[in-house]
């Protein structure tokens, strides 16, 4: 048999091993419309080692990838935290990020003074005198937590993790789907602060060993495992090979594979679509005219990554500051990886330089982005220079990554839209489609999925 797989980035590519892992014998042919593999992971020298500048860690709690990690032989590569303390950037002044939170919403009004005002840890803890929640469907992050805790909590702490996360904004983003935990709890909770609680202490139960890294690295990159994946897949990776179109046949699926100008034909028994949302929907829709409206309701935001050597020097940052929009500041997140990973401490191997990264985009915020590429660095790096309060502001290196159209948007009803779209394409035998626009946008989840819809096309 042939599978295709549409898209070589991170979903593709582990489905492509997974397939060849499962059935040694068959064709696999990956077809990537740019001129690389590896989608939203990437990595480059950073004045000497290497520095991812897509997805910089991983879940390690979540266990499809470092079990990948492990399948590709490269357990020894895994590196844990140094430290995982970070804080909040406030117009007051940087704060610590409280303790016991689950994606900034917290459990209890306790340990929220200084990030939160005296008023604003009042209204937390109020809302045990509110009404017992009841919800029916979907909301908004920002609509509920806002009527339940009050607008500091969404503004001073949801949103610089959650918009970390999605590059969007709580007022948008669905609570079923950016937080599951969070949501399966508030039916029976009755009120947030004990649905957060609830939430937290499932995670801990379901983990066992909660002693663990949560998050972890790869030595050379998160960026180095699309290369190994291909390596592992044996598979037939056509870069600069976008698919235009996909047609049922007697036997499977045809599709119009290459340029516009001279297309050609691909036959395929399998296929999977990994590509973005609505480069899925104008793909699918011939053979799958269902899917279309819900992929075309999954928006996209652009963001760009900055990386940063800068002199060595001290900085007291922990891991890395976040950034809400109440700061007013372009950077939206930053990320000291000297102090966070080890590897990267600037010791022998790091050439004793400052490494940091700065990531800066948001959802509707596209014009922060739409300058040139020196002008866009310059204003990071003058950013973080003053966030980490550097006495050497000016960097030996840096690197600038756009992500454009980078992260897809869970807005309100996205549960809704990903089981119409499963529904429509599961009805299709042989076709499947996966990635981080259905069931997460981190690494694991994307894993995740690849198994998945390997199994269901399997």
């Amino acid at each position: 048999m042939r599978l295709v797989v549409v898209g070589a980035g991170i979903t593709g590519l582990t489905a492509a091993f997974q397939w060849r892992r499962a059935r040694p014998d068959d064709e696999v042919v990956v077809l990537e419309a740019a001129a690389r593999i590896g989608g939203k992971l990437d990595r480059v020298r950073l004045a000497g080692p290497w520095y991812d500048t897509g997805a910089e860690a991983m879940l390690a709690r979540v266990p499809e990838a470092v079990q990948l990690v492990e399948a590709l032989g490269l357990a020894d590569q895994l590196v844990a935290p140094a430290t995982t303390r970070a804080a909040i950037v406030l117009p007051d002044g940087r704060h610590p990020l409280p303790a016991g939170t689950v994606l900034g919403v917290p459990t209890s009004a306790d340990g929220l003074a200084g990030v939160l005002t005296p008023a604003g840890v009042a209204r937390v803890r109020a809302e045990a005198a509110l009404p017992p929640l009841r919800l029916d469907g979907d909301v908004a992050v920002g609509a509920l937590l806002r009527e339940r805790l009050g607008d500091e909590v969404v503004d001073r702490l949801v949103e610089p993790l959650l918009g970390g996360v999605y590059a969007g904004r709580p007022d948008d983003l669905s609570l079923a789907a950016t937080m599951p935990a969070l949501a399966a709890q508030l039916g029976s909770a009755g009120s947030v602060l004990a649905a957060a609680r609830a939430a937290r202490d499932a995670g801990v139960r379901s983990r066992g060993d909660a002693d663990g890294p949560v998050f972890v690295t790869v030595a050379q990159g998160i960026g180095s495992l699309p290369a190994a994946l291909v390596a592992a897949a044996g598979a037939d990776v056509r870069l600069r090979t976008p698919a235009h179109a996909l047609r049922r046949t007697g036997s499977g699926f045809e599709l119009s594979v290459g340029t516009a100008a001279a297309p050609q034909t691909l036959a395929a028994d399998v296929v999977l679509v990994t590509a973005p949302a609505p480069k899925a929907a104008r793909l699918l829709g011939d053979v799958v005219p269902g899917a279309v409206r819900p992929l075309a309701g999954i928006p996209y935001a652009s963001m760009a990554v900055v990386a940063m050597a800068f002199p060595a020097q001290p900085v007291a940052a922990g891991s890395g500051l976040l950034v809400p929009p109440v700061t007013g500041r372009l950077v939206k997140g930053v990320t000291v990886s000297s102090s966070k990973w080890p590897h990267l401490s600037g010791g022998p191997d790091g050439g004793g330089l400052l490494r940091v990264r700065a990531s800066v985009g948001r959802y509707g915020e596209e014009h922060q982005l739409q300058r040139p590429d020196a002008e866009l660095t310059g204003a990071v790096v003058a950013d973080v220079a003053d966030l980490l309060g550097l006495e050497l502001p000016e960097p030996v290196e840096t690197h600038l990554v756009r992500w454009g159209g980078g992260l897809p948007q869970y807005l309100v009803g996205h549960p809704q839209r990903v089981a119409a779209i499963h529904a429509a394409v599961g009805a299709v035998p042989g076709l499947a489609v996966a990635g981080a626009a259905y069931g997460g946008v981190g690494v694991p989840a994307c894993i995740r999925d690849a198994h998945r819809a390997v199994a269901a096309l399997l």
